[in-house]
């Protein structure tokens, strides 16, 4: 299933059942309330309370981790266009017959780059257009690794570095793709805020209504904040997106004259 609408089945499905779990903890407290109404309460809001902090706890953890782990992707981008444009400038210092075909390679390998994230979300087209990328490098590699060897000129030493550099950078960008909170985590969210929505009915029960605006307004919030934290952990597949810093890579594969 697409993450995207994952994502926002996951929001809706939570807004849906903190709106019930509301209304049950209402009728649940309305109930305790008519055959006990002066120790209904009674030790109840510390319990209240610590489910409630613990919730909030894992939603700064999990927004922040969020939020961090997304700037750092937008940060590799930024590496890799650095990291591929030196690269790419250090081929004038090898030998003048083997500039041409590396020069060719390396185009080639960073339209590989960058096709390899516009074919999200055909992950079967990602893992085919990583693969080519790989098998570039080998090649780049090779061929640098030859030329340098022929060349008397000693600051072709510097290269090869450029070329690990370049290649590197890819592998962490990949790996940087892949990192997540384990799944539990994003469960152990949903059912504390499950669990605050059931308190939270629970606690309105002292009067002989509900507030719906209390009511749609606190899983309409929590909904969001879940959604928003799962859409920035998978920044190419939803509403908040890294894409523009793709622009570098362009930038520079125009450049490449």
């Amino acid at each position: 299933m697409n993450q995207n609408l994952l994502s926002i089945l996951s929001a809706v499905g939570l807004l849906v059942g903190m709106v019930l779990l509301q209304e049950v903890g209402w009728r649940l407290g309305r109930r305790r309330l008519d055959r006990n109404e002066e120790g209904a309460r009674a030790g109840l809001g510390a319990v209240e309370g610590a489910v409630f902090a613990l919730m909030g706890l894992l939603i700064a953890f999990t927004f922040s981790g969020a939020a961090t782990r997304f700037d750092s992707r937008r940060e590799l981008i930024v590496k890799e266009a650095n990291a591929i444009g030196t690269a790419w400038l250090r081929l004038d210092l090898l030998p003048t017959g083997a500039q041409s075909e590396l020069r060719e390679l390396v185009r080639r390998y960073l339209d590989s780059r960058l096709a390899t994230y516009q074919k999200i979300p055909d992950f079967t087209a990602v893992r085919a257009e990583h693969a080519k990328a790989l098998e570039l490098q080998n090649q780049i590699w090779a061929l640098a690794t030859k030329a340098c060897k022929e060349s008397a000129n000693p600051l072709t030493a510097l290269v090869m570095p450029a070329l690990n550099d370049m290649f590197d950078i890819a592998s962490t960008r990949v790996a940087a793709s892949q990192i997540h909170p384990p799944t539990i985590v994003f469960i152990m969210l949903g059912v504390l805020a499950l669990m605050s929505a059931l308190f939270g009915g629970f606690a309105m029960a002292g009067g002989k209504s509900r507030s719906f605006i209390h009511v749609i307004g606190f899983a309409l919030i929590m909904a969001t904040t879940v959604y928003v934290i799962l859409d920035l952990e998978f920044p190419r597949l939803g509403f908040i997106r890294i894409d523009e810093f793709d622009q570098l890579l362009v930038e520079l594969r125009a450049s490449m004259k």
